[in-house]
């Protein structure tokens, strides 16, 4: 698999960001302000995630997201470790990730790699997203924040 960053003239892959986050409009914005890198495998595209930075020496994991037919394969906790070395290679200090409290498997799979709980934005996807978000039988409203120190 290679991980690269998206070209100046390629268009990102709504596809794959929106099934990160429903949101278009969100995606949009945070796409102006960030570097999307994409992850091809076998000449397809398998999956994606945007840096974006958000203070001094801090960095934030936006988005990330594999195919649904490449999902399960270990591509998200590969697509996490390189964001993660691309961040440090940058001189950041800090990633932080957001992601609902429904999304039990990316909680699980960002801690596994090394991040840890900050904190909660309560009502998060109650106030910017207009219809609900239901995952894994739970309603998803609020973002748990971690964080990981990159260290130098």
């Amino acid at each position: 698999m290679n991980i690269r960053k998206l070209g100046v003239n390629e268009k990102a892959p709504m596809d794959l960001l929106l099934l990160a986050d429903p949101s278009r409009t969100i995606v949009e914005g945070y796409l102006k302000r960030g570097e999307c890198f994409v992850a091809e495998s076998g000449g397809k595209l398998v999956g994606c995630y945007v840096l974006l930075p958000t203070r001094p020496e801090t960095v934030e994991l936006v988005n990330i997201a594999v195919a649904e037919a490449h999902q399960g394969k270990g591509i998200g906790k590969q697509l996490v470790m390189d964001a993660i070395q691309r961040a440090r290679a940058q001189g950041y200090k800090t990633m932080e990730i957001g992601t609902g409290n429904s999304s039990i498997g990316q909680l699980a799979l960002y801690q596994k790699c090394g991040f840890r709980i900050i904190g909660v934005d309560l009502d998060f996807f109650t106030r910017h997203y207009p219809e609900p978000i239901i995952e894994n039988g739970i309603h998803c409203r609020d973002m748990i924040r971690l964080s990981l120190d990159l260290g130098h």
